[in-house]
């Protein structure tokens, strides 16, 4: 895509074009994904490839400079066998966080940073929420930890390839999705518990299984929250920052 109209991928750029981008808008977006299963019907792939294409829009809503996607996050890789689940640990990610974010605050000045995840597991949280900076302001935001609404249709709780995940990849890459193997799998009571506390529990299925209900999910539904997730970004994080 011509970079006139965005989206503005850093690795796409020159070093003057990048400079002159940063002139205007000295913010930079940078992703942050995971590989590993979310069930036998979606790619190991689809939290990255989520949070990829929201950074795109919001590059291209804002002229901010998108940065190139970090694929690895933290999640529990030995709990998913066979399935090429591949994480850091948390100390491992926190430290390749804190190393690129002083690359990009103290060589180029950035001031603002925007970093978007699809992972809510605790030590992947953890990880990002305490990136260290010199004086640059850090934003993380949890893309799955909004309050859906009625945009969701199955019952409230944790979920891990569920009706959520699956309707967005429906709707952002739908030929990745299989959904002839797709299968609902209400999640424990001790994860339901936990989530009711207001606990992060993204990490209930087990190997080779999603959990929640992704039979649920249609490209609709996924084009009404991929939306809604957009926007809410936009007015909370980036036209209302405070």
């Amino acid at each position: 895509m011509s970079h006139e109209q965005g989206p503005w991928r850093l690795k796409e750029m020159t070093p003057p074009d990048a400079d002159d981008r940063l002139g205007r808008h000295p913010c930079l977006i940078v992703p942050v994904g995971s590989t590993e299963q979310h069930g036998p019907h979606l790619p190991v792939g689809g939290d990255t490839i989520i949070v990829e294409r929201l950074a795109d829009d919001l590059s291209v809503r804002t002229g901010m400079i998108r940065a190139p996607t970090v694929e690895f996050g933290v999640n529990m890789t030995q709990m998913h066998p066979g399935t090429l689940t591949a994480g850091l640990q948390r100390k491992t990610l926190h430290r390749v966080m804190n190393e690129l974010i002083e690359s990009w605050e103290i060589g180029a000045g950035i001031t603002d940073f925007l970093v978007l995840t699809a992972e809510g597991y605790e030590p992947h949280q953890e990880a990002l929420s305490t990136i260290i900076v010199q004086r640059a302001e850090v934003k993380v935001v949890d893309v799955f930890g909004l309050d859906f609404g009625d945009l969701l249709a199955g019952p409230r709780g944790p979920e891990h390839g569920g009706e959520l995940e699956t309707s967005l990849l429906l709707y952002i890459a739908p030929d990745l999705v299989k959904m002839e193997y797709a299968k609902d799998r209400a999640p424990s009571a001790k994860s339901k518990a936990r989530y009711r506390r207001g606990g992060k529990a993204t990490h209930v299925s087990v190997p080779g299984e999603a959990t929640g209900y992704p039979t649920l999910a249609s490209p609709e539904k996924g084009a009404a929250l991929y939306t809604f997730i957009l926007d809410r970004i936009l007015d909370r994080v980036v036209n209302h920052p405070a």
